[in-house]
């Protein structure tokens, strides 16, 4: 059964602090549904009714061109452990990228590295949770350290250009940037 909340409670800030990872939905008016994994000790709670994750230079920037056009986001998290709960956070978001004054606000809270997109926050509308009892148990094995070592070996400028090419538009051709 589906319970319905308008903020975080503190045991919604618990179960989160103890997830590994999360998954972010967004959709256009118009076309592709996108859903992505996230993990890399990416996301942070800023109030009951906010929360920001980190974002990394990647084959697409789906969210950021949905935000645009549509604004609406979903971000859910799953335990994997015996405790099943699935708890989601449905709201609008908005992204900021290095330089803006929210980004700079926003930064202090995660670690610095290499291959840092922008910063997305939510606004949270409202906040579900359900059983999750058909979600199968999992250990974390361990970190992936693909994603640094690609950036490493990129370097500043070859991430620029590689966003430049891969990250300016969407799959189905909406800009990412005002």
């Amino acid at each position: 059964m589906a319970d319905f909340f308008d903020a975080l409670e503190q045991k919604h800030i618990d179960f989160i602090a103890e997830q590994k990872m999360f998954f972010v939905a967004t959709a256009p008016k118009e076309g592709r549904i996108s859903l992505s994994p996230k993990g890399l000790d990416s996301f942070r709670i800023i109030s009951p009714t906010e929360v920001a994750y980190l974002d990394f230079v990647g084959s697409g920037n789906e969210t950021a061109a949905h935000l645009l056009d549509d604004g609406r986001i979903t971000i859910m998290f799953n335990s994997f452990s015996r405790n099943a709960l699935i708890l989601r956070l449905y709201g609008r978001g908005k992204s900021h990228v290095p330089g803006s004054a929210r980004f700079n606000d926003l930064m202090p809270l995660f670690n610095e590295c290499l291959g840092i997109r922008q910063i997305f926050t939510i606004r949270i509308d409202s906040i579900q949770t359900s059983c999750g009892y058909g979600v199968p148990v999992y250990d974390l094995v361990e970190e992936r350290k693909t994603l640094g070592k690609w950036c490493e070996k990129k370097g500043e400028q070859g991430l620029r250009d590689y966003f430049e090419e891969k990250n300016r538009t969407s799959i189905d051709g909406l800009p990412t940037m005002e």
